[in-house]
């Protein structure tokens, strides 16, 4: 599955990406392929694997945040592998032609 989510900590002032890194650290210390933007990380795996990740970024900016908001999108495919890169490259051909 891929798990496109957004933590944004909330009561710490206008600038957050110092509580957002804490997120995106944890994503990237699962091991899981990741990928993060301006507005999104996007992680791949199994749904408990990926799930808690997801918890353990928003437990993260929660500890340092009073309150947590969180936005998340699923693309659930059993069995489907490689997907974070391939839908790109899919669109990438697409693109070419």
């Amino acid at each position: 599955m891929l798990v496109a989510f957004s933590v944004t900590p909330l009561g710490v002032g206008d600038s957050v990406a110092e509580y957002v890194a804490d997120a995106v650290r944890v994503v990237r210390d699962s091991g899981l392929p990741n990928q993060t933007d301006a507005m999104f990380t996007t992680i791949e795996g199994e749904w408990d694997e990926v799930m808690a990740v997801v918890k353990a970024a928003v437990d993260a900016v929660a500890a340092r945040a009073p309150r947590v908001s969180v936005t998340l999108k699923a693309d659930i495919r059993p069995g489907v592998t490689g997907a974070l890169q391939g839908k790109m490259e899919a669109l990438e051909h697409y693109l070419d032609s």
